[in-house]
């Protein structure tokens, strides 16, 4: 990358983080495991800048875990935004949008809560093949998060995402839905821009993103048009779905800051902070 340009200072929202049950288990009922404790991984946001995160875990006690950690959280200057994850164990993966007892487990966390507030979302969850967006569970659960103003965090195609609006009172137009990856199977830019068009609410989480950066680490021309056209859209996340991922947490990061070094400041700092903070109402941090 061109030493011509800065990387981005300020802070970051991390809108995709989960604390899974491989890097730390939290159920006293199984067996005890704990590659990356709390003490860890919060140090790895700190010393990142990363000031708030979209924590949603499988299963569920990852998130609340980060959630009651009141204390330490807040002295590592993050806030967690708790999502209620679909997934109580890994076959739920492939079963969750024809499963109601999923629906039965969203409603219970719903109605609980957790130490750090309201749960703000569902998700993430996958649909590996779009036509299951029309299941029955996939349809309820679009339905309550509008009723309920939740955001949505899925991992889908570009289909599933005009078949999941369609299930939801308001057809989408209302209807807070985070894209993670902005299509990790590689959605063209231009469909992910007619997207953006007929969807007000859709957001991009750009991890995994395929063609998001050339060889060098910028931004390819294609993506850096698209983020200037839709500078209030578009999001960053970590995405630490295995260990390998806490263990790149910092490089993951690092490039992130490059490339947002590339941009205007002031959409620089949308994509690094302001969306997700605008999103969640999340109050700027203070200096560290």
């Amino acid at each position: 990358m061109s030493s011509a340009h800065a990387q981005y200072k300020g802070p970051l929202f991390d809108a995709h983080l989960h604390y899974n049950d491989e890097a730390c288990v939290h159920d006293a009922q199984a067996s005890p495991g704990c590659p990356y404790p709390l003490a860890d991984v919060l140090d790895r946001m700190q010393r990142n800048g990363v000031r708030a995160i979209v924590a949603n875990s499988r299963p569920n006690e990852g998130t609340r875990a980060l959630a009651q950690a009141r204390e330490q959280t807040r002295a590592a200057g993050v806030t967690v935004v708790p999502f209620v994850r679909l997934y109580r164990n890994r076959a739920d993966y492939n079963n969750w949008f024809r499963d109601p007892s999923i629906v039965a487990m969203v409603n219970t966390e719903l109605a609980r809560g957790t130490p750090a507030g309201p749960y703000r979302g569902l998700g993430e969850f996958h649909l590996y093949d779009s036509a299951n967006a029309d299941g029955p569970v996939a349809q309820q659960l679009m339905a309550l998060a509008d009723e309920k103003g939740l955001a949505i965090l899925a991992h889908v195609d570009d289909v599933a995402v005009e078949k999941l609006m369609g299930h939801t009172p308001s057809k989408g137009r209302n209807t807070r839905l985070i894209w993670a990856h902005t299509g990790i199977g590689g959605s063209s830019v231009a469909r992910v821009d007619a997207l953006m068009a007929k969807f007000p609410q859709l957001r991009g989480e750009l991890s995994y993103r395929p063609g998001l950066t050339c060889g060098d680490g910028a931004l390819c021309p294609e993506w850096r048009a698209l983020l200037l056209k839709y500078p209030d859209r578009f999001l960053i996340g970590s995405d630490t779905w295995v260990n390998q991922r806490w263990a790149q947490y910092d490089d993951l990061m690092k490039g992130y800051r490059a490339w947002l070094g590339t941009l205007p400041a002031d959409v620089a700092k949308k994509i690094a902070w302001d969306n997700g903070a605008t999103l969640f109402g999340v109050p700027d941090p203070a200096p560290r």
